[in-house]
């Protein structure tokens, strides 16, 4: 019988794939659906197991690196639940130089765990251990000491940060602290507390100015309006039996992006499952690790921040009175990172805090306080922390410019990190693959980042009515709740949290996940991804992408009801009567007493900067040259710095230190913009060698020149200096004086370094 063979299979046993029928592209996306469907559920399967292993564990730091416990919280005289890390290099870096600044990172402690700081290698902490600085990491556990308060947190943080100055007694300048987020304003409350301990401060996207925002954009802070106030957190920290649960800050952070929240963060790992497992995993094991705080730590975090708004306004005392928190005390330079991609921490409440507090730029730079801010376009906030390119763009510049935003004059700059031009002169003076721009800025240009402050004022009802609803709370409600929780109830309402649920529920701890664990191998092993140009993933895409605009579309909506029944609300001139306030009458400032005090202490710098005009070292006459012929509004780049630093190492056999060039910084500045004709008549006594004053004067012209020709003013001032001193500018300055010998504080300069084109040629 002679049986007909199909084409098919005669090409099949040819050998060759030609001729076969390919399934239908029905079948071959159902197919790759069904197994999707099944990994992703496995997914979600491991992923309620890690839940459960992280917190047998304790739930310690997500951090990639290897610590180890250095000083525990705990065990302090006023103890609490966090802990100093120091992080040790990974595998194939280079060990850390003790001689180097160590860094210090502070995680926020705002529901989730400690870790996001050190989350991946390409980190704020992985920049800093590839670059050789030691490196610390302040922890926290996932249940408070009794007692605790934010108080007692900030006296743990300062004797950690005085412990790791202890460590590194012969580090070049103090420790550079990174706030991440909530960490943010927990930095600066110790900075201001106590301003001897930190070195450079960087607050990542870190709010500060609570009330600020855009209309039309930053919903989250009518939050507090639209609740009534601070007594809700009371409320659910007493039916929490004393401690609230962070789970619930973090759902806050979930309904500002309902369409990530209910649809795109799954269907993201549906539509890539053979990929994004891993990424996902990793992330949500920090995500999904949820944290306590006592009643008193989130009452003072509630009132004193996001609603009372009391920490620019110089609000904020000590449990015993005797302190008052004024951010002005801080005598760090103070770093701002922040993003117009934030809808969590916009740039104006990361900003804002400093038209609070300070009217101009010349009260700031009165303060001899220096304040940086960089903007990212367009990352989130989770970015800012988590992102790859952002900290090897962003962060690893500023950690390269660090020890110059140190010596940086007084004043407010907003830093510029630039792709490098072609035919950019000296890239062996630039520290990374970016040039470094700090360009001045004035109080308007912060402002100018605000659709006006006028939005701010309902606020201040806010605040009032917050007052009174939590004086009610307390009175009435808060001892009946108080009587009916327990450790128990507490517990049970922890454990039914939806965040908590849907990973218990998608475990191993659930029978039913049984048949997904003993399928998904399978279905891996088989599995069989559809082609990309299926019309029917093409639908699934489509599909997806309109449901994420229809989500989108609903948030607008919501937030653009909570932003008019805000208004409507707290706007209204009956409810601002009932409270007894006028919103528009007044906006707080700094205490009137402090005031009075920094008058008076300004008053004594100027004193003594007139008594020091004719005093100081070649260090001092160095940077007084340097303050008064660089131009006031031109921005100060990292390659003059640089050779600074690079013609120190090569000619003097001991460097000045970061705290004696950021003295020395501090007091020409103030001396030059004080009386600038003094200042340059009176260099002749700091600089009394002949041959002295003709050095400074080459390394400074080769200092002007390394960005460009000097020219205009700044040459004119230049040659103003060569004739005070007695130098002739219009000969070579490349011929050094015969027998001159280099003195402490000013580099020699050999004459083939000089430059050709010396002002007068």
């Amino acid at each position: 019988m002679n049986a007909r063979v199909p084409a098919t299979q005669t090409a099949g046993a040819s050998g060759s794939t030609e001729g076969l029928l390919a399934p239908p592209p029905a079948w071959s996306y159902a197919v790759d659906a069904w197994q999707r469907t099944i990994l992703l559920l496995d997914v979600l399967r491991e992923r309620g197991n890690q839940t459960f292993e992280h917190e047998r564990e304790g739930m310690p730091p997500v951090l990639v690196f290897d610590h180890e416990i250095v000083v525990d919280g705990r065990t302090l005289d006023q103890p609490a639940n966090y802990a100093l890390l120091r992080v040790l290099p990974p595998p194939g870096c280079a060990p850390t130089d003790d001689a180097r600044r160590p860094f210090v990172v502070i995680d926020p402690r705002a529901g989730h765990g400690p870790g996001i700081g050190g989350f991946k290698i390409d980190s704020e902490i992985g920049i800093a251990l590839r670059r050789g600085h030691p490196c610390y990491f302040v922890t926290f556990f996932p249940v408070p000491c009794p007692g605790q308060t934010i108080e007692s947190v900030t006296r743990a943080e300062a004797v950690f940060l005085q412990t790791v100055i202890e460590r590194h007694p012969d580090a070049q300048g103090k420790p550079f602290v990174i706030g991440n987020c909530q960490g943010g304003w927990a930095l600066m409350l110790l900075a201001a507390a106590a301003p001897e301990l930190p070195g450079p401060l960087l607050l990542a996207g870190s709010p500060l100015s609570y009330w600020a925002g855009m209309r039309g954009r930053n919903p989250m802070r009518y939050s507090g309006g639209l609740l009534g106030g601070s007594w809700l957190a009371s409320l659910f920290a007493d039916l929490g039996n004393g401690r609230f649960d962070g789970a619930w800050l973090v759902e806050n952070f979930e309904q500002l992006n309902p369409a990530n929240t209910l649809w795109k963060k799954l269907y993201d790992v549906y539509a890539r499952v053979d990929t994004e497992r891993e990424r996902f995993l990793e992330f949500e094991l920090w995500w999904g690790g949820h944290f306590l705080l006592n009643r008193a730590e989130i009452d003072w975090i509630v009132q004193n921040l996001f609603v009372g708004n009391h920490l620019t306004a110089g609000e904020v005392r000590s449990a015993d009175g005797n302190l008052a928190v004024d951010l002005r005390n801080v005598r760090s330079p103070i770093v701002v990172f922040a993003s117009w991609g934030d809808n969590i921490t916009p740039p104006q409440q990361a900003l804002d805090w400093i038209p609070d507090l300070y009217a101009s730029v010349d009260e700031i730079v009165a303060n001899e306080q220096v304040i940086v801010y960089c903007l990212h376009e367009k990352v989130g906030h989770l970015g800012i922390f988590v992102s790859a390119g952002v900290a090897n763009r962003e962060h690893t510049e500023l950690i390269s410019a660090l020890d110059l935003i140190d010596v940086l004059p007084p004043g407010l700059y907003e830093a510029r990190i630039e792709d490098i031009a072609p035919g950019t002169s000296h890239l062996d003076l630039i520290d990374g693959r970016y040039l470094m721009r700090f360009e001045r800025r004035t109080i308007d240009d912060i402002l100018a980042l605000d659709d006006g402050r006028d939005d701010e004022d309902p606020f201040e009802v806010v605040r009032r009515v917050a007052e009174i609803n939590q004086r009610l709370y307390d009175t009435f409600a808060s001892p009946l709740v108080q009587a009916m929780s327990n450790e128990f109830s507490a517990y049970a309402m922890r454990q039914t949290h939806p965040a908590r649920l849907e990973r218990s529920l998608a475990s191993d701890a659930n029978p039913w996940m049984a048949w997904i664990a003993a399928l998904a191998p399978a279905v891996r092993q088989a599995r069989r991804p559809v082609e990309q140009d299926n019309p029917f993933l093409a639908l699934e895409r489509a599909a997806s992408d309109s449901i994420v605009r229809a989500l989108d579309a609903w948030r607008d909506q919501r937030d653009a009801c909570y932003e008019h029944v805000f208004e409507a609300l707290y706007q209204s001139p009956w409810l601002s009567a009932l409270v007894g306030l006028d919103p528009g009458a007044h906006r707080r400032g700094p205490p009137p007493q402090s005031a009075a005090l920094r008058s008076e202490l300004a008053a004594r710098r100027i004193h003594d900067a007139e008594r020091r005009i004719a005093q100081g070292t070649p260090l001092d006459a160095f940077m007084r040259i340097l303050v008064y012929v660089a131009d006031e509004n031109a921005a100060i780049e990292e390659r003059p710095f640089n050779l600074m630093r690079k013609m120190a190492q090569e000619h003097l056999a001991q460097q000045p230190d970061i705290a004696a060039v950021k003295a020395a910084v501090r007091r020409q500045s103030f001396i030059v913009a004080l009386d600038p004709a003094r200042a340059v008549a009176a260099l002749p006594e700091l600089l009394p060698d002949p041959a002295l004053r003709h050095h400074a004067m080459v390394a400074m012209h080769r200092v002007f020149t390394v960005a460009g020709p000097l020219e205009g003013g700044r040459l004119a001032r230049y040659r103003e200096v060569a004739n005070v001193l007695g130098t002739d500018h219009t000969a070579r300055l490349e011929a050094p004086l015969a027998g001159a010998a280099p003195a402490a504080g000013v580099p020699d300069v050999p004459d083939a370094a000089a430059p050709a084109n010396a002002p007068g040629k």
